[in-house]
Order: C-alpha cells, then sequence, then structure tokens
C-alpha cells in the first residue's frame, strides 16, 4: 500500500516530533538523576556532618520524622575523663604541638570507649564525657564503663611512649564514673545541637574525676557503679569525700584491674 504524499510528509512530522520529545524527556530525565545523586550526596554529607554531634539512632529518627526526638529519662552510668595537669602543660608548648597531642589523646580515648558500646556525648576543654546505656537499654553498662577506663589507662600508656620517642611531654588521666538516672536527647539552639544527659548523674561524675587529684586511683567508681560490677574488677576503698553539690562525702573505690578476660 502506498502512502498518499501528503500522508508521508505528516508521518515524517510525527517522528520528527516524537524524536524530539524523546530527546527532550532523555534529557530531562538525565537532569533529574543528576539532581537527585546530587541531593544524595548532600543528604549524605549532613548526615555524617551530624553524626559528630548526634548518634546514628537519633539521626535516623530526625530523618524519619522531621522534628527532633522527644527527651527520655533513662538510666545511665556517665564516665567523665579529664587530663591532669594540662592547663600548666598548654602554656609551655607550641599551639599547633599542644592541638596535635590533644586530638591524639581524644582520638584513642575515642576508641576505647566507642569499643566498649560507650558513645562520646562531647569534649569539654580537655575533658571527654561518654555516656553508656543512654542509646539503648544496657544492664552490662556499669561494666562496660569500667572496662573502657581501663582500656583507656592501656591506650595512654601505648600513647605517651609515642609521645616520649618524638621528644614530647607525656599526659595523665583522671577517669570518674557514675551511674544514675538523667534525661537523655538532643539539646542546645538552631545553630548547634548535641545529644546529651541532663542531670545529676554527669555533675557527680565529673566531681568523682576530681577526686582522682588527691587520692591513690587515676579510675574511681561511686557506689551505684560498684553494686553492678563484677566482681573479677580489681578494687580498692577510698577515703570518703566531700563533693560540690552533694550532701555527706562520697564513697569511691579506684579500679586496678580486672582479673579474667572481659
Amino acid at each position: 500500500m502506498t502512502l498518499p504524499p501528503w500522508a508521508v510528509a505528516a508521518l515524517g512530522l510525527a517522528l520528527l516530533g516524537l524524536g524530539a520529545w524523546l530527546w527532550r524527556a532523555g534529557v530531562e530525565r538525565r537532569r533529574l538523576r543528576r539532581r537527585l545523586e546530587a541531593a544524595a550526596r548532600e543528604l549524605e554529607n549532613l548526615q555524617h556532618s551530624f553524626s559528630r554531634f548526634a548518634p546514628d539512632e537519633i539521626i535516623e529518627e530526625i530523618i524519619a520524622s522531621g522534628v527532633a526526638p522527644r527527651g527520655e529519662r533513662k538510666e545511665v552510668t556517665a564516665l567523665f575523663a579529664d587530663l591532669v595537669g594540662f592547663t600548666a602543660l598548654s602554656e609551655s608548648i607550641e599551639p599547633d604541638v599542644l592541638l596535635r597531642i590533644l586530638n591524639g589523646h581524644f582520638e584513642r580515648m575515642s576508641r576505647a570507649i566507642t569499643d566498649h558500646r560507650g558513645y562520646v556525648s562531647t569534649f569539654l576543654g580537655d575533658g571527654i564525657l561518654a555516656l553508656f546505656g543512654a542509646l539503648q537499654p544496657n544492664p552490662w553498662q556499669a561494666n562496660d564503663a569500667a572496662h573502657a577506663a581501663l582500656a583507656m589507662r592501656r591506650e595512654l600508656e601505648a600513647y605517651n611512649k609515642e609521645l616520649a620517642a618524638e621528644g614530647l611531654p607525656t599526659i595523665a588521666i583522671g577517669v570518674g564514673i557514675h551511674r544514675g538516672s538523667g534525661v537523655a536527647g538532643l539539646v542546645g539552639s538552631r545553630d548547634l545541637v548535641q545529644f546529651a544527659l541532663v542531670g545529676r548523674t554527669v555533675n557527680l561524675a565529673a566531681r568523682v574525676q576530681d577526686l582522682t587529684r588527691s587520692c591513690d586511683g587515676d579510675v574511681l567508681v561511686t557506689t551505684a557503679v560498684r553494686e553492678d560490677l563484677d566482681p573479677r574488677f580489681a578494687l580498692r576503698p577510698m577515703p570518703p569525700a566531700e563533693v560540690r553539690g552533694v550532701e555527706g562525702p562520697v564513697a569511691t573505690w579506684a579500679v586496678d584491674r580486672f582479673e579474667g578476660a572481659p
């Protein structure tokens, strides 16, 4: 069957129009794909950046709901570690060397904490606040915190050997651990937020850490922690001491070692 000239011309125009439409559709699809890929990269970058301030579980909840999750009251073990005499040290060495020592310390201490199911909540100057049991229920949180503290001690010993080999000053830490209730959630302003524990538990852990300056022990735990610890932890009772913000003396124990396999 032979088509008349006008039909051939109409069909040609239709095919040209279809080809142009397909070409535009292909261009639009490629443009849309590039936009989606760019948006995915931006979301990944934002999630990676935000993960420096909040744990993955909280980030996923915010992404899913579009709002900040509500705070929850939880039983948490707080570990507070601080460098001993670091303020005086910071005044005697160059700033870039100071930051290199401090960042190397934070890297090793953070690894020891996360390896024992802890979450590094924040860095406070030369101090570290870590939480155990804040993200998920953890009946072994006291043991995890004590194991983390001993791992921090070992990491620091290895790090000090590296510093000494470079002719740099070595460092020392004091660690305080306390278990109690608090409200866990995101706190901060529109410009900066972080996942934190609000309550007396963190304050008492910090006060107990202060006691390491005046007693024979670099890792101290409170009665609330001692009651939940594995009996294979070797503990030494310290003289009860007054701490700011707490009525009556606070009993603490020095954690010397763990006698057995974790």
